[in-house]
């Protein structure tokens, strides 16, 4: 320990702190509050928080001397207990903080509480809530008090012991809410047993379960002046315990929430149980037992004759010896004993007349180095303080283990040593006994340490701790040449583990030097692997065509991230390496160009390919026209030139009768170019085609030509497709039934009739006289006589009818004539007084004023007017005028 710096100091906090009531005789504290009892039974209560002190005569009414045997204080200062022991017997006192006369509690009577264990969970200002009495013949009862009763709520009898009767002399009480309510942890002292209850619901429930089963205790026989049991407590919790027993300190830590169980069925809440021997305090062979003690967070304090030794309770070690400044008067009795205030943190010492306070001055502050000289590392790292502190305890950690030849774990602690010793020192370690695996192992864990503003030391350190993996890659494929297929080796091993350290510091590595690294020592899949974590997918996938891995290559290919180019670029290698997934991927891609695909699809389409095999590139310009609606003429003429290849042309001809551009206003029917069209049918010989494209582009002649070499009735549905120009029409009939003639050789009878029933064919277009001159010379007029006489009376029958509709022309002519005569002479009497049916006003007398007015330019003194064969007579601008306003403007 630090000896410049005392723990624990000593002040002297009341000379005369029982004000002549006697001398003390007992003392307890919690929250600033302390109660003495004195040999004359006075209690006398300090409240150092407010600065204020009360004093009570517990003796009024009792003969003989009295003494206040023990006193006991809640944690919140506001309870007291106080036994009474004098000629007349023993009696127990309640109160309160804010009373001013005590309350006997007479069930107790006769009964001396050496022992007291408050609810530190649950108790409040208001109200005690449970308490347990301990008493001197071995019996445990329980108490309630309510500050507004004035008086107990309750006092029940819990427990006796029975197998050997013992004064109970030290009470501890601890609670903890768990599902089935609330579960209490209780330990009790005698001079030679620590006892341990547990039970849930009640205390009455929970010491009733013990009629049915045994009790579990710890039994250290020995003699000592006092045994007491101390809880440390912290943030009102029980840490630890300590027992002041007759073979020495026995304490432990405390965990509530244990669920291990002890043989007899009780939950064993004790961990880490220890003894600390009496022999271990002084340095003569004279074992001298402690008369009273006190418990710290870190030490006991343990009160020997005058003095206090402090005693460190991990390491055993007395470190402090503590003296007090007695009046001359209380020497001869010395310290009577010690006493602590959990809520406050402090400790106190008492004498027959005088208080001594203990204050503690950060004890744990060197406890790291109690762990650390115990080996207890994990507890010495837990209890530095900075930076420096934790670096001796790593460093002690990694000697011990470099000493001892494991230099992977000496590895790890050095790496988090950061001020006593520099990097290269720890480096060096290694390196002079040519460890590279520990130094490899102490790089990665200094990465993990380093800050991230260090970005040139953590760059450094990753490129030194690349070259180290594959150092150690290349000396396992020189130590064992079936490394590389044994997946469970060790080189499999340090492969994976390679590959995670660039995954992780792929961010941090210098990316050319990286490379070269990888490059020189010919690790060509990580050089691949590291290339596809920096986003160099070129690498990557020149990679995978060169080891034919087309579909890996593809899914690179895929990822968002890469650039649309590059998939034109190796578009060529991947068709070739595997069409099908090359197409399903192009199929997947949403922004691809097919324009810029067309060299690698001619690449795979100039290449032979089975008859029954999907033609992939046809597969994917399909999916472009139909599903994509591309409109590019290269897409669509690459794919007609496919089709053109193939045997059956019956696809081609139905892409060239497909108008892709239907719906589209002022679009084209088609986007592919007609003119390479054609020359690529008749090229390639599909002469069908070219009879569609050339009616297409309106050349009807050289359709219906083309055709004829074909097929006849083709040519005739092309012949039948012009309908908007009649000649153009008789013509194409004529070189169709020129053709058909000309084929039949026309002079047997069967060929002529063949030839009239041709004729019928075309709806009356073609006559037999437009015919004729098809056939030779020397045919027989007989085998013509029917269609002949046919054609006759149709002329006969159309002859009849103009002279039909000239006779009715005639008489229309002469009616007409009649009736333009007939106008001549026609007159109608208009009545003098007639007015016209629109302003009333007389038709045949219009005044001067009315014609200006109006603005008439007629000969002679009447305005024009109409009169209809009715009789109703209209002037011409009233009649207009009116028809004008009753109809629109389209009537």
């Amino acid at each position: 320990m630090d000896s410049g710096r005392q723990v624990f100091m000593v002040d002297l906090l009341e000379r005369y702190a029982a004000k002549g009531r006697g001398v003390i005789t007992c003392m307890a504290a919690g929250n600033d509050v302390i109660v003495l009892g004195t040999s004359k039974g006075w209690v006398i209560r300090h409240d150092f928080g407010v600065g204020d002190s009360s004093e009570i005569d517990l003796s009024v009414g009792r003969p003989g001397e009295q003494s206040i045997h023990r006193v006991f204080v809640d944690p919140g200062g506001s309870h007291c207990l106080a036994v009474i022991v004098g000629s007349g017997g023993a009696d127990t006192f309640y109160t309160h903080a804010k009373w001013t006369k005590p309350r006997v509690l007479s069930k107790l009577k006769g009964l001396v509480v050496n022992a007291v264990a408050w609810n530190r969970q649950q108790i409040t200002e208001a109200s005690t809530k449970e308490v347990i009495l301990g008493t001197d013949n071995g019996q445990l009862h329980e108490i309630a008090v309510d500050e507004k009763d004035k008086k107990e709520k309750y006092i029940k009898f819990l427990f006796e012991l029975s197998e050997l009767p013992e004064d109970f002399m030290g009470l501890q009480m601890e609670t903890a809410s768990v599902l089935s309510g609330t579960r209490y942890y209780v330990m009790a002292v005698t001079p030679t047993r620590l006892y341990s209850f547990t039970g849930t619901g009640s205390l009455e429930a929970l010491f009733a379960s013990y009629l049915d089963r045994a009790v579990h205790f710890m039994e250290l026989p020995g003699e000592v002046p006092h045994s007491e049991l101390h809880f440390f407590i912290k943030q009102r919790r029980a840490i630890h315990f300590a027992w002041l027993s007759g073979a020495g300190i026995y304490n432990g830590g405390l965990n509530f929430g244990s669920q291990n169980s002890s043989p007899n069925g009780d939950e064993n809440f004790v961990e880490n149980k220890a003894l600390l021997d009496y022999s271990k305090l002084s340095e003569s062979a004279e074992v001298v037992k402690p008369s009273s003690m006190a418990v710290s967070e870190f030490h006991f304090l343990l009160l020997i004759g005058n003095r206090v030794k402090v005693v460190n309770r991990i390491s055993e070690q007395i470190i402090e010896e503590l003296q007090f400044d007695q009046a001359s008067e209380s020497v001869s009795r010395g310290i009577i004993g010690l006493c602590s205030d959990a809520t406050a943190g402090l400790f106190y010492a008492y004498d027959q007349n005088s208080i001594f306070q203990v204050s503690v001055n950060d004890e744990g502050r060197d406890m790291w180095k109690v762990y650390l000289d115990m080996k207890e590392y994990a507890a010495a790292l837990a209890n530095c303080r900075d930076a420096l502190q934790r670096d001796q305890v790593y460093l002690v950690q990694a000697e011990a283990a470099f000493a001892s030849k494991d230099y992977l774990r000496a590895a790890s602690f050095f790496a988090k040593i950061n001020y006593i010793l520099s990097f290269e020192e720890i480096t060096l370690k290694f390196i002079s006994i040519s460890e590279q695996d520990a130094l490899r192992t102490f790089l990665l864990r200094k990465l993990d340490s380093l800050a991230k503003d260090d970005k040139c030391q953590i760059t450094m350190i990753s490129t030194w701790a690349t070259e180290l993996y594959l150092d150690k890659i290349n000396r396992l494929l020189l130590e064992d040449d079936t490394a590389v297929d044994n997946r469970s080796s060790e080189y499999q091993s340090i492969i994976k583990e390679f590959r995670a350290f660039l995954g992780d510091c792929k961010d941090v590595l210098d990316e050319a030097t990286t490379m070269r690294l990888l490059e020189s020592y010919g690790r060509v899949e990580e050089l691949v692997y590291f290339a596809s974590l920096r986003e160099q997918y070129e690498i990557v996938v020149h990679y995978y065509i060169q080891q034919g891995e087309a579909k890996k290559a593809l899914e690179v290919l895929q990822k968002p991230a890469v650039p649309i180019d590059l998939q034109y670029k190796f578009a060529p290698d991947l068709i070739m390496l595997d069409a099908y997934e090359t197409v399903e991927s192009w199929m997947a891609t949403n922004n691809l160009n097919p324009r810029k695909l067309i060299p690698a699809m001619m690449r795979y389409s100039s290449e032979p390919h089975a008859k029954n095999e999907t033609h992939e590139v046809i597969k994917y310009l399909e999916f472009c026209v139909h599903r994509l609606h591309n409109e590019d003429p290269g897409v669509h003429n690459l794919l007609l030139s496919l089709y053109a290849k193939q045997e059956d042309d019956s696809t081609l001809l139905r892409f060239l009768q497909c108008k892709f551009g239907k719906g589209q206003e002022n679009g084209p029917e088609f986007f592919y170019d007609p003119k390479y069209a054609l020359r690529l049918c008749l090229k390639e010989k599909r002469m069908r085609a070219c009879v569609h494209i050339y009616s297409m582009m309106s050349m009807h002649e050289e359709a219906v030509a083309l055709a004829l070499q074909v097929d006849p009735e083709l040519a005739m549905a092309e012949a039948d497709k012009v309908e908007d120009d009649e000649d153009l029409r008789k013509k194409l009939w004529l070189m169709v039934a020129k053709h058909v003639i000309e084929q039949e050789k026309g002079a047997k009878r069967e060929n002529i009739r063949k030839a009239i029933a041709f004729l019928k064919e075309t709806d009356g277009l073609l006559k037999i006289e437009d015919i004729l001159p098809f056939f030779p010379d020397f045919a027989l007029i007989d085998d013509f006589k029917e269609a002949i006489c046919s054609s006759l009376e149709d002329y006969n029958k159309q002859i009849e009818l103009l002279k039909e509709e000239m006779n009715d022309a005639t008489h229309g002519a002469d009616n007409i004539r009649n009736d333009i005569n007939a106008l001549a002479q026609r007159y109608a009497v208009i009545d003098r007084d007639g007015e016209c049916g629109v302003c009333r006003r007389k038709i045949l007398t219009v005044g001067r004023e009315y014609q200006m007015a109006q603005g008439y330019s007629s000969i002679g003194p009447l305005a024009p007017f109409y009169v209809f064969p009715c009789g109703h007579a209209f002037h011409a601008q009233c009649l207009i005028a009116h028809v004008t306003r009753c109809t629109n403007e389209a009537q």
